[in-house]
Formats: structure tokens, C-alpha cells, sequence
């Protein structure tokens, strides 16, 4: 006989996006139940954001010593790299992330966790597969937090033994000589930098003509011109392997090589396939997905809310801890209500970084707004922190000067995008920002130069110094 328990909110999926709606759920003192078919701790945690910054921190320590001679630091000829041993202690890190995400979710739910795999009969009816049998779980709402997983293609299959996903990238024992990437995306990027610092001869594929997404064709090109100096690029053509006596034949265009390992680093599917979504009445798109409201989150008019990496609208962790409170108040109210989402914003810790915030140079309408520049060799702690070349490119609107958007390359990247995103979310122009003081020397300067840029083309009213504002 199947076991039926009935809660308030039924959560399925324990990583960011559901720990955050828990939070919710337990703060309006609701029973519930949170449902995860494990392993426990999130895709940051444990494939993601966390172990990738680990692996390029490593790998930041052993490439430094190719400064050293500039510096007059000799004897770097001496130093060796176990990289076995470095890659045990990625994953040690790795485990005590994981760990904590993990206690985390057990210490929430408590005896409220259930472990199996979830599906829908019903809207708010799910069935639960446990290995001590099934049990159903009626909610009056349901949280869908159950994450993505990597996409692994079928072409690939034949080739299975050679390649590896994000999933089991920080799985393997040793490092391979070389290593071929398909996708450039952040992740991609990031982990095909990492291996060539550490001594991996890396060969990256994308269909994209540039990386990380960048579709601003200034940033672009240094940004190709910085990282083909340590990754063989292969850009703008699809990729293809061919069997070889060793390792496999990446393909791409009229380029090919010999490689051990290749990193599948293509994206990641959402998991909603597994949840029987079309049969339990929810209306779906031409992809599968189901069609809901970004602002409430809610599936149609069903109490039903999908958030983080499983919506496929913006899966970034940040991203996801919000819409999991969103969802989880709402799904404790008795009407949901609309929240304003914030200003988008990405970072590829690739140091020089790569950075994107709020709307994209692709998505402006060239006609209506001014393009502020700046480069790194203008500003004095980029040259001293790295030789290598970066630009910032930064939107306004050119009647108003309020700042739109930015992309950028650049060292230190990570902070310059913390700033402007909290100066777009705010509603800042380019002459409120420029009223900010910027301390010298630092990276954030370079937003300086870029608002400078700008205001030119815009002379303040009341025609007082850029930057200065009267006393009250």
C-alpha cells in the first residue's frame, strides 16, 4: 500500500533555489516537506562556482612564476607541480562545500527530508520513489527546485570514454597532457584557462565566433587576443571527434588535433523531463518547459512555483537564492504577488575577468546611447597587478546619461561588475555615478575614466566640473 502524507508546501530539489524557499516556508511556520533524490549540497557547491574558483586559484599560484623573471626573481626553473596531488586538494576543498551545503539542507528539513526521486500525478499531487518503497505527497503548494543536469549530446556517445562532463570534471585523478573543450561559455572558459596554467595543452571549440558570451565586438577581440595566447581557439565552426589510436581527433573548420581528454562543457539541460510535467496537466513550450511568470514564478494558474537552474531563465546561483524566496513566499500566500527582478549580471573568473551587466551591447538600440571606454593600461592598478591588455565598455542612455549596461575585460574584473550593477540598480547617471569618490590607485578607476567618456557628450546643466556637485 503507497503512503500518503499531506503538507503545505512540498519543495523538490535541496540545493540553492529550494534551501531558499525552505527559509521562506519556515518562516510562515508551514508544514512541509523537501524532497531530493541526492546527492546533497548544490551545483555551486559541488560541480560548480566553487570548485572551478579552487582549480583557477591553483592554477593562478603556478602560472605567476612566469612574472618572476620581470621582477628579477630567478630560480623558477626549479619549481614542480604534483598536479595529482593539487587535484586531491581542489577536491578535498570541493567535499567541504559540498558537506556544508549538504548539512545544511539536513540540519533545514530535518525529519521533513525526503530522499527519492519526485514526479507529478497531479499539480499538487507528487509520487515520491524511495529505495524503502513509494510514498505520495499531497501539497497545497509545490516548489520546483530540482535543478539542471550537463548536456551531453549524441554524437558524442561512441566517444564516451574519452570525454567527461563539468559534472565529473573534478573527479578525475590526474590531469591529462592535453584536453579538448566544446563550449566556451563561462564554465568552459574557465576550466580550458585553469588546465593550461597548470602545464594542460588545451584546444577549446565553440560555434560561437567569440567566448563567454561577449557580444560586444570591442571586448571581444582583446578578449580572443588574451586567451589565445594560452588556449588554442577553434571558433565559428561546429566541432566533431574521430576515433584515434590514442585519445581522439578534435575537428573543427579545416583544424584538427590529437587530444587525451575532452571537457563537454556545453550547458546544462534542465531536469524537468523527470517530473511527468505534461501528464499531470501543465502546459508546456515547444521545448518542454513549462510556461510560467518570471515576476511570481508560478506555473499558469496552478500553486506551483519553478526556480534556479530548472527554469532556464537566469541560472546563476545568485539568481537562483532569490527566486527561491520568491517562490517560497509566495507559495505560502493566499494570492502570489509580482517581484521586481534585478538588474542581470555574469562574471567569468578568468583573469584578466569577463564581465556582462545589466543590458547587453546586442540588445541596445545603437541609435539611442552613448558607449563610455577605457582601457586597463590607462589605469594604474591594472598595470601594476598585470601586462595584459582590458577594456571597459559602458551604456548610457543619451539624452538622460543613466547607465544601461556594461561588458568588460579586464583584471579584477569581479569588482568593477559589483559596483556598476549596484549603480544600475539604483538608477545612477553617468554624472551621479562620476559624484561617487574613487580612491587612487584602483581597479574601479577605469569606471571613472568610462563615466568621463561619457559625460563629455553630455555637459552638465548647471555647466559645474564633472563629478562635483554643490554644498546643501
Amino acid at each position: 500500500m503507497t503512503k500518503r502524507i499531506e503538507v503545505d508546501v512540498a519543495i523538490i530539489g535541496a540545493g540553492t533555489g529550494g534551501m531558499y524557499a525552505l527559509r521562506e516556508v519556515r518562516r510562515a511556520n508551514k508544514s512541509f516537506v523537501l524532497i531530493d533524490k541526492g546527492p546533497l549540497g548544490t551545483t555551486c557547491a559541488r560541480v560548480g562556482c566553487m570548485p572551478s574558483k579552487v582549480a583557477l586559484h591553483i592554477a593562478e599560484y603556478w602560472s605567476s612564476k612566469k612574472e618572476f623573471p620581470r621582477y628579477g626573481i630567478s630560480g623558477a626553473e626549479h619549481l614542480r607541480l604534483d598536479s595529482a596531488k593539487a587535484w586531491q586538494a581542489l577536491r578535498e576543498q570541493r567535499d567541504q562545500f559540498a558537506d556544508s551545503a549538504a548539512g545544511n539542507a539536513k540540519k533545514g528539513a530535518g525529519k521533513h527530508l525526503i530522499m527519492g526521486e519526485a514526479r507529478f500525478l497531479e499539480p499538487t499531487l507528487l509520487e515520491v520513489e524511495q529505495a524503502s518503497g513509494t510514498q505520495q505527497v499531497k501539497a497545497k503548494s509545490v516548489i520546483i527546485a530540482n535543478g539542471s543536469r550537463p548536456v551531453m549530446p549524441r554524437f558524442l556517445e561512441p566517444f564516451s570514454e574519452h570525454c567527461i562532463t563539468t559534472d565529473e570534471f573534478f573527479e578525475m585523478e590526474k590531469l591529462p597532457k592535453s584536453i579538448g573543450i566544446l563550449g566556451l561559455g563561462a564554465i568552459g572558459l574557465e576550466m580550458g584557462l585553469a588546465l593550461a596554467r597548470l602545464g594542460v595543452e588545451v584546444h577549446g571549440a565553440d560555434m560561437a565566433q567569440t567566448v563567454a558570451g561577449i557580444s560586444d565586438p570591442e571586448v571581444s577581440d582583446i578578449a580572443l587576443a588574451e586567451f589565445a595566447k594560452e588556449i588554442h581557439l577553434y571558433l565559428g565552426a561546429p566541432a566533431e571527434l574521430v576515433e584515434a589510436e590514442q585519445g581522439v581527433v578534435l575537428k573543427a573548420g579545416d583544424k584538427q588535433v590529437q587530444v587525451d581528454k575532452v571537457l563537454v562543457a556545453l550547458g546544462r539541460r534542465p531536469n524537468t523531463d523527470q517530473l511527468n510535467l505534461a501528464e499531470a496537466g501543465f502546459e508546456l513550450d515547444a521545448l518542454g518547459q513549462p510556461l510560467f511568470n518570471v515576476n511570481t514564478l508560478q506555473l499558469g494558474t496552478h500553486p506551483v512555483f519553478i526556480v534556479g537552474d530548472v527554469n532556464g531563465y537566469r541560472p546563476l546561483m545568485h539568481e537562483a537564492a532569490d527566486e527561491g524566496a520568491m517562490a517560497g513566499y509566495n507559495a505560502v500566500q493566499n494570492e502570489p504577488i509580482a517581484f521586481k527582478r534585478k538588474t542581470p549580471f555574469a562574471i567569468a573568473f578568468t583573469n584578466p575577468d569577463v564581465i556582462s551587466v545589466g543590458t547587453r551591447f546586442d540588445e541596445l538600440n545603437k541609435d539611442e546611447v552613448l558607449i563610455g571606454t577605457a582601457l586597463s593600461q590607462a589605469n594604474g592598478r591594472s598595470r601594476v597587478l598585470t601586462d595584459r591588455e582590458g577594456i571597459l565598455r559602458l551604456y548610457a542612455d543619451k539624452s538622460s546619461g543613466k547607465l544601461l549596461g556594461a561588458s568588460m575585460i579586464g583584471v579584477r574584473g569581479e569588482h568593477v561588475a559589483q559596483l556598476l550593477v549596484l549603480a544600475i540598480e539604483r538608477g545612477e547617471t553617468a554624472h551621479s555615478l562620476l559624484q561617487m569618490p574613487f580612491y587612487h590607485p584602483v581597479v574601479e578607476e577605469i569606471i571613472q575614466s568610462a563615466l568621463q567618456d561619457i559625460v563629455r557628450k553630455i555637459p552638465d546643466a548647471a555647466g559645474l566640473p564633472f563629478g562635483l556637485a554643490l554644498a546643501e
